[in-house]
Parts: C-alpha cells; sequence; structure tokens
C-alpha cells in the first residue's frame, strides 16, 4: 500500500496515473504478474525508449518496482506492481502546527515475547534458525536476525520504544508490516482473523486473505523452498483519536484519547491469531530482505503537549 499524507504529496502520483498507456502498463502487470521490458514495450506496442520514460514516471512515485538480474532472465529488467493500494489523506490534521513525531523501524526479530504453535518457523536471509514446527527455536539467540517468522496460531510481542519528551501525549501512531495468513504450505485462499493489540487492548482485527507462494517474492532470497510464503501485503495500521483503522478502514473505535499514552508508559505491540475467532489461519510476518517490501516493521508515533 502506498499512504500519502496530504495532496500536496499525492501531486506526482496524480501525474503518473494521468496517462491512459501508463493505466494499460499497470492493467497488463497486475495481469501478467512481472514482465521484462522487452516484453512489456511490444505488448504496448511502443519503443523500449518510450516505455522508459513511462516506466520511470510509476517508479518514481513507488507504483513500481524494476528488479535487474532476476533469476532466469539474464541481466534484463523486470517490472512488477509494487502496491495494492494508494491512500491519500485529503484532509490534514487539526493539530499539524503543534504535533511533532519521530520514526523507528523494528526488526521483525526482534521480538518481546512469543507465544506460538506449529507450522512455525523463523529463517535468516540465508538459512533458517533451527527446525521448523519447534516452538523453542523461536527462544534461541540468534531469533534477533529473523527476517521472516511464521506460527499456525499463538501471538508475538514487539515492544515500540516511547521516546515522547516530559510533558507530552501520543496523538497517533501508525504501523506498517507485510504480513500474510500460515497455511501448511502455501495457499492463496487461507483466511486468518489477525488482532492487534496495545498494550493488552484489543485494537481490532483484520482478515488476511491468504498466505501467497505463487510467485517469488521481490526480495525473498533465491536459496529459499519454492513452495513456502513468499510475500505478503504491505499494511498499515494507524491509531488515533478517531479511532483504529487498517489502509484507512475503520476496524474498531479503540482511540489514543482512551488510552492516553504520555512518556510514562509502555508500548507493547501484538500480533495474534488463536481461537476464540472465525478463521484461526496463523500468520506470517516479512522483513526488509523477504517478501514484496524493503522494511521492518516500520512505526511513527505523533504527539503534542498534554
Amino acid at each position: 500500500m502506498l499512504y500519502i499524507k496530504n495532496l500536496e504529496q499525492a501531486i506526482p502520483v496524480f501525474k503518473a496515473l494521468g496517462s491512459e498507456l501508463r493505466i494499460r502498463l499497470i492493467q497488463l502487470l497486475l495481469e501478467k504478474k512481472e514482465m521484462n521490458m522487452n516484453d512489456l514495450a511490444a505488448s504496448l506496442g511502443i519503443t523500449n525508449g518510450a516505455l522508459t520514460s513511462h516506466v520511470k514516471k510509476l517508479e518514481e512515485c513507488g507504483i513500481l518496482t524494476i528488479i535487474s538480474d532476476h533469476p532466469g532472465h539474464g541481466n534484463q529488467k523486470i517490472c512488477r506492481v509494487n502496491v495494492d493500494k494508494i491512500l491519500v489523506d485529503v484532509v490534514a490534521g487539526e493539530d499539524g502546527m503543534s504535533q511533532k513525531s519521530y520514526s523507528i523501524d523494528i526488526p521483525i526479530g526482534n521480538y518481546s515475547d512469543y507465544s506460538v504453535f506449529p507450522t512455525c518457523g523463523l529463517s535468516a536471509a540465508d538459512k533458517l534458525i533451527g527446525e521448523v514446527d519447534d516452538p523453542r527455536y523461536f527462544a534461541h539467540p540468534n531469533h534477533t536476525k529473523a527476517q521472516i517468522i511464521w506460527f499456525g496460531r499463538g501471538y508475538i510481542d514487539y515492544r515500540i520504544p516511547n521516546m515522547l519528551p516530559p510533558g507530552q501525549k501520543i496523538d497517533s501512531l501508525t504501523i506498517s508490516f507485510e504480513i500474510s495468513s500460515e497455511a501448511p504450505g502455501v495457499n492463496n485462499d487461507w483466511p486468518s482473523d489477525i488482532t492487534f493489540f496495545l498494550n493488552g487492548i484489543n485494537l481490532g482485527t483484520w482478515t488476511s486473505p491468504g498466505d501467497y507462494g505463487d510467485v517469488h517474492g521481490i526480495f525473498t532470497p533465491d536459496w529459499w523452498f519454492p513452495n513456502w510464503n513468499q510475500y505478503g501485503l504491505l499494511k498499515m495500521l494507524v491509531i488515533d483519536k478517531n479511532g483504529t483503522f487498517i489502509d484507512g478502514l475503520r476496524i474498531s473505535d479503540t482511540n489514543t484519547r482512551q488510552m492516553a499514552l504520555t512518556s510514562q508508559d509502555n508500548l507493547l505491540f501484538r500480533f495474534s491469531s488463536q481461537e476464540p475467532s472465525a478463521h484461526v489461519g496463523g500468520l506470517t510476518l516479512f522483513g526488509s530482505n523477504f517478501g514484496n517490501y524493503s522494511q521492518d516493521i516500520s512505526v511513527r508515533v505523533t504527539y503534542s503537549p498534554v
């Protein structure tokens, strides 16, 4: 998902999408999953030089990803669509002048607590950490190196550093991450109800559609097993004074006014997939060296005086 915080930031995206040919280009890539530049130009009936200009505009605003030296394609450049949604905040925050913020990335292996059940496992960028389907390896010292984590049911906790100066309160938290369900093997149709908690407070539930393995993840290492989790969806969770939202859609009324978080509070964030739930389909988290998005758990905290 591409999140744009105001209309001015959205101008390059609007310009990039303001072309029928570029819309056709995106639709073609969505249909084919990925294409090299030569095939893409031929399908659109334009020269490679003309295609390069169109692709550059879409790449610069984050809509497309270009991969070089892709396995099986020699030195050709491969194009893929990099987003599944574009979210634009039309109305800016009311307290924008008084608000300050900080951002921090939390590696997915840097969890503080867990309770997981098979199918489960974790892996660094170069090799598995321990044995699969053995929850004991989640306590292995190398868990901090994990770039992919999966479990069939349970929870995993992350401590968000509270960097607020004294006398400040949290107005909003924005947490983005790449995530999917966890099926035995892979299954693109494997719904899983994933519930989010902050300091033990239920923020709401989002249903992951599946555990994706139809194509190799853009950043997934070449050695990774073809019938295992390949990539997820980039989701953005926002908790602000109006409620809790996933990709702009409200999932609960829980808000920062109720929580009244200050510099004195811990910030313990939990991903959970467990009973009671209609779909206990587990979850998979992807780090910066796995999946389709080169990021870990990205957190942005805005705050203002109490």
